[in-house]
């Protein structure tokens, strides 16, 4: 009998804690499922040092392939695929997000609402937010992104998924320096957007935030260091995608700034933000541009802990 059969018992209790109720990741990775879906997983997965399967989330390419796999069984996504070096997104994480804006915006469970459009700022060559939001609840989505590689990325992911043809488009942002102006256009109204900011202030910064993961993983697995692997490769997303000038807290001032502009364009504007310390000057400046509704939105993922901040100027 092989590992894959003999860890399968394993695999049925809940790995994940504080995951959004109508996330289909509550109960951790079903990996005989996932090879079973997508074979090129196959070679990844081996028990780990408590006897249940996993892979080894120090590789980038086996990251990569579990997303394609997730992607394939549980939003019928195929031939997703990111270039080396890309951010590659949690996608238990990524999910509860959308389903924590469809909560936001009254979606009844269970009902595809084809007339709401998300618009997704910094999309990347992942594209995850408006992937799974068309997949999820068959939203509109829009995803912009200042590198034109990362986008021609994603319309080849399009391009493989006919169903996303009529739902997914993505347009280009040609001025660094600004995240709604010549994305949002005249008379078009979005229900939501979503943002995912770069974290990092400089590429050093993010060198060292990747090299402290890769040795988080290296204790969480027994090992005394992490020498094996690139950190630029192992967690990716380095350039735009990762870090920008000023990093997240500069980033969000930016984006809440120009949001007042659009503020009859789009019902809910929200933003991840993973530093707790952000939280307060964001809301802050908020309210101070006239925002009549601020909320913060928890989640959880494990003993991880992320924030989602959301505005809205319409009454």
């Amino acid at each position: 009998m092989n590992s894959l059969h003999r860890s399968k018992k394993r695999q049925a209790k809940p790995v994940r804690k504080g995951l959004h109720p109508r996330n289909s990741h509550n109960h951790g990775y079903d990996f005989p499922a996932l090879v079973k879906s997508h074979p090129a997983l196959a070679p990844h997965v081996k028990p780990n040092a408590h006897g249940d399967l996993s892979i080894d989330f120090a590789d980038p390419l086996a990251v990569k392939t579990l997303n394609a796999a997730l992607l394939k069984q549980h939003y019928n996504i195929v031939d997703w695929d990111i270039p080396e070096g890309a951010l590659c997104p949690p996608i238990p994480g990524r999910a509860d997000y959308i389903h924590h804006m469809a909560d936001l915006l009254g979606v009844e469970p269970g009902l595809e609402q084809p007339r709401i459009k998300l618009l997704d700022i910094g999309t990347g060559a992942n594209g995850i937010y408006p992937l799974l939001a068309c997949q999820i609840y068959g939203w509109q989505c829009v995803g912009s992104d200042i590198n034109a590689q990362s986008l021609e990325n994603v319309a080849r992911i399009i391009a493989s998924n006919p169903t996303l043809k009529e739902r997914f488009t993505l347009r280009m942002q040609h001025d660094k320096n600004h995240m709604f102006e010549g994305i949002i256009q005249p008379g078009e109204f979005f229900d939501v957007s979503v943002c995912n900011p770069p974290f990092h202030a400089s590429l050093d910064e993010a060198l060292k935030g990747n090299r402290l993961k890769l040795n988080n993983l290296a204790r969480s697995r027994g090992e005394q260091n992490a020498k094996r692997g690139s950190p630029s490769l192992n967690f990716g997303g380095l350039g735009a995608e990762l870090w920008c000038k000023g990093g997240e807290q500069l980033f969000l001032k930016k984006l809440i700034r120009e949001s007042q502009a659009y503020s009859t364009q789009c019902r809910w504007f929200t933003s991840l933000v993973s530093k707790a310390d952000n939280v307060k000057p964001a809301k802050k400046l908020i309210r101070k541009l006239g925002a009549v509704d601020v909320r913060e939105i928890e989640m959880k993922q494990g003993n991880k802990i992320t924030r989602v901040l959301a505005w809205t100027f319409i009454e």
